[in-house]
């Protein structure tokens, strides 16, 4: 692959089947091993790489004897702490050889949820990125329980993404593309290459997670979405053969209009690059704010618009959500947390309707849901006198509302 004409960031996330056996728990060795070299090339040529790599609990399991992962949850914390270390000392042993210095970051959600914290972590990964190492991250599978889990590493690896405005997300898995049908099955599968609009997509996820790990291609394609959204272009690939990412990156660079541009157009393919599966990034980013907001933030609730409201959010000169246009608040809430957005109307018998069941947006509140409920439907103008206080005018900024789907006029009029 010849020097690109800028410096990229890739970020490369590695499942548990490429870092360790699936039965016996052993190290991959030599996969590793490929895959330190891949990365201290990108590096020679300029690239910056950050690791997403899962295999802590399998290398725990390895180092107790253990024949698979315990049911008890402070058991799991237990066996990650312990193949945490090891998986850390193995990278640093490997990255050593070629003279490539790696740093270790573990996240939660609670890392992510607050935005200083959030701004911390984004500012350290970069700033290592500009010192020339290799962060390497991990859940922080020691203390994480379900409430602030990210759920599986494809999350954060997209996540991550975010924080160090990647141009491409790498998911290394076992097999290499997406097909529209299970390959080991129908003879007839076809591979996918380019997907341009994820909710369009008719691909076989019937591949799962192995036995230690925790994602399968649900989850790929669920981070691809997350990726995309904020401009990544995102690829499922195989693990086991992680060089050709030079490739890859080489050929989705020539079929782009601007060589130094990730693709965003229908490629014209010529030749035969390793299979894989291209996730274009969406045309219109939603922006740094607008992915911590849609994505590292867990809504607590939910509030049900009116159309006028919908479209005073969602227009290109957003306004903030003022309590006039609420129809329904659900769910219990304190200020400063986030909230999913429904657009609604209300019945003649005085209930409310989604118009339509996916959120188009999340919001970071001004108010409890039992004060917005107070003052739902009301105009700013009578906030003090229902709540004897007005901490604002509005019900969330306009600064902390991210539109994540704006739908066709006629399927909410």
């Amino acid at each position: 692959m010849k020097a690109a004409k800028k410096s990229l960031v890739i970020v490369i996330k590695l499942g548990t089947s490429s870092i360790c056996d699936e039965t016996s728990h052993a190290p991959l060795i030599s996969n590793l091993s490929n895959i330190v070299e891949t990365v201290v090339k990108l590096r020679k040529e300029g690239h910056k790489v950050v690791i997403v790599s899962s295999g802590g609990i399998g290398m725990g399991l390895r180092r107790m004897d253990l024949d698979k992962r315990p049911k008890r949850l402070p058991a799991v914390q237990a066996i990650a702490a312990i193949g945490q270390s090891r998986l850390m000392a193995l990278y640093d042993d490997l990255f050593e050889h070629l003279r490539q210095p790696v740093a270790q970051i573990l996240l939660t959600r609670n890392d992510i949820a607050d935005r200083t914290q959030y701004l911390n972590a984004a500012n350290t990964l970069n700033e290592l990125l500009q010192m020339g190492v290799v962060p390497i991250v991990n859940e922080n599978d020691t203390i994480a329980v379900s409430e602030i889990k990210f759920g599986d590493n494809d999350t954060l690896s997209a996540l991550t993404s975010g924080m160090v405005n990647a141009d491409y997300l790498f998911l290394m898995t076992d097999v290499d593309c997406l097909y529209t049908s299970n390959p080991r099955k129908d003879p007839n599968a076809k591979p996918i290459q380019v997907v341009h609009d994820i909710s369009q997509l008719k691909a076989d996820v019937t591949s799962s997670g192995s036995r230690v790990g925790t994602g399968g291609m649900v989850t790929k394609i669920i981070a691809a979405e997350l990726a995309t959204s904020v401009g990544v272009t995102t690829v499922i690939a195989r693990g086991s053969e992680p060089q050709n990412i030079f490739e890859i990156v080489d050929y989705i660079s020539k079929q782009s209009s601007r060589p130094d541009v990730p693709l965003a157009v229908e490629p014209n393919f010529v030749g035969e690059p390793p299979l894989h599966t291209c996730f274009v990034p969406k045309p219109k980013s939603i922006g740094d704010r607008g992915f911590w907001l849609s994505h590292g933030l867990s809504p607590r609730g939910k509030i049900f618009v009116d159309k006028g409201a919908y479209h005073a959010l969602s227009r290109t000169e957003r306004a903030a959500l003022l309590p006039s246009g609420i129809l329904q608040v659900e769910g219990s809430f304190s200020a400063q947390q986030a909230v999913d957005l429904f657009v609604s109307r209300r019945l003649e018998n005085g209930n409310v309707e989604p118009l339509n069941p996916i959120s188009f947006g999340r919001a970071l509140v001004n108010y409890s849901s039992i004060e917005i409920n107070k003052i739902k439907g009301l105009k700013s103008s009578l906030i003090e006198s229902v709540l004897s206080y007005a901490d604002s005018d509005c019900v969330a900024y306009r600064e902390n509302i991210a539109i994540k789907n704006i739908f066709p006029l006629d399927e909410i009029t």
